[in-house]
């Protein structure tokens, strides 16, 4: 009944990760009706149209961990629900690209602080020994949401005429509704409720209730491990000389995932495809292929993450991405053909499902202090989605069918890619510690030396 409980808290707070992973790839389906309809520039498509929900991300995740520290993880949680549902509704009404680019970056907002709270949530009720596996369900349901809304764009191709792209954002409404209610029976974080000195009845009860074996002995262990926090630090600020390691590492873990190009292939598939010789409905069925192999290698990282460890899956992937991205350049540069090109598309994916996929989230959650979590969660997710919205946003320069630098052929930016994941193994072999089977607790201490 315990373990029952924890299981079910963190699958409900990890569903915010399938409406972010929905709502982040449902744009590729709309992607050209949209520059179709509105007769967008490249500049303004690639701002205010694709790259929009990914600066609402930035702001969610840089502001999201002042209100996730102050009002609680679950009040949070709950809002984020909200949020989603507005934007669903928001889009699929827009009569223009403007009112749609608002309810784009509020649906943004949500995903931002999703990526801050639903981590923080499920590491701070979780066990050493299921951290790992708990946190990355936040990572699973991403990948989940990822393929539903690629199979959602496909079936929904041809359902509504010129207004098939509003039927794929509505749709949204229905999980983000479905979440919202279920959160709402979801118990706060002990942890958040100790160190506010906020009811400590109340997170006693809770901790019974996950299943914590010794319940005085983990009290002891967050009020002293809170109060050794306040002797060394005056405030509560993450930019101090002794979180400077942490915040190297969340930043690199960060950097990386999107220097790996995994939202530019995710956001731009179709349109990849096409370049890939494809017709615009077999773009949009191979897009789905790729959502199935996120999802399914996804599983196999879930299966791994606390039995070899984050920094092992990191170094696996680094090796897979190298390979893949190297070999799909190839592919565009030789015109080698879709089927070519697919196979090692399909092993990017698998490589960074299994490895940067399977970890982040898991690792910026668990690196830092209870006290400084939510602005360093907030920290390493806003360096994480402004790199996102980067890359988006410069997209439509190098890919735009007239104007793209690349339009031709997109073999240097894989190119690219391929050489950034040479340093990002470089940097996990080097500087990467494992975190695997620790406690919260034990592991401020160890990265705090």
């Amino acid at each position: 009944m315990q373990k029952s409980m924890l299981v079910k808290w963190s699958i409900v707070v990890s569903l915010a990760g399938f409406i972010f992973g929905f709502d982040t790839v449902v744009i590729s389906g709309a992607n050209q009706p949209i520059k179709d309809l509105w007769h967008t520039s490249p500049i303004f498509h690639g701002f205010f149209i694709m790259s929009m929900a990914l600066w609402g991300t930035v702001v969610g995740a840089l502001f999201g961990g002042i209100p996730t520290q102050r009002f609680g993880r679950k009040k949070i949680l709950l809002w984020v629900g909200i949020l989603f549902a507005v934007s669903a509704f928001g889009t699929a009404l827009a009569g223009n690209p403007y009112i749609f680019s608002f309810f784009r970056f509020i649906g943004g907002i949500g995903i931002g602080v999703s990526s801050v709270v639903a981590p923080i949530y499920i590491s701070e009720i979780s066990t050493p020994a299921t951290r790992g596996k708990l946190v990355a369900l936040y990572q699973f349901n991403i990948v989940f949401g990822i393929l539903v809304a690629f199979v959602s764009n496909y079936l929904l191709a041809g359902f509504g005429g010129e207004n098939d792209w509003r039927w794929m954002l509505g749709v949204l409404a229905v999980p983000s509704l479905i979440y919202t209610i279920l959160v709402v029976g979801v118990a706060e974080s002990p942890r958040w409720l100790l160190t506010k000195g906020s009811n400590p009845e109340k997170a006693r009860k809770i901790l019974l209730q996950i299943g914590v074996t010794d319940v005085d002995a983990e009290i002891t262990s967050i009020l002293e491990n809170n109060q050794q926090e306040l002797q060394t630090s005056h405030s509560d600020s993450l930019f101090k000389p002794q979180h400077s390691k942490i915040i190297w590492l969340a930043f690199m873990i960060a950097f990386f995932n999107q220097l790996s190009g995994i939202n530019f292939i995710l956001y731009y598939a179709p349109e990849i495809l096409e370049k890939a010789g494809l017709a615009a409905k077999e773009s949009l069925f191979n897009s789905i292929a790729i959502g199935s192999t996120n999802l399914i290698f996804t599983f196999v990282g879930l299966y791994l993450i606390d039995r070899l460890g984050r920094k092992t899956l990191l170094i696996i992937g680094s090796i897979g991405y190298i390979i893949s991205l190297s070999l799909v350049s190839y592919a565009f540069y030789a015109h080698t053909g879709p089927v070519f090109l697919m196979t090692f598309l399909l092993l990017f994916i698998a490589s960074h499902a299994i490895g940067q996929g399977a970890v982040i989230w898991v690792f910026i959650s668990e690196i830092f202090p209870t006290k400084i979590r939510s602005a360093g969660q907030s920290f390493g997710a806003s360096i994480h989605w402004v790199f996102a919205a980067i890359i988006t946003l410069i997209t439509p320069f190098f890919l735009d069918k007239d104007t793209g630098i690349f339009k031709e052929n997109p073999w240097p930016i894989f190119a690219f890619f391929g050489g950034m994941m040479v340093l990002q193994l470089i940097w996990v072999l080097t500087r990467v510690p494992e975190t695997k089977g620790i406690s919260l607790e034990e592991l401020e201490k160890k990265l705090m030396q």
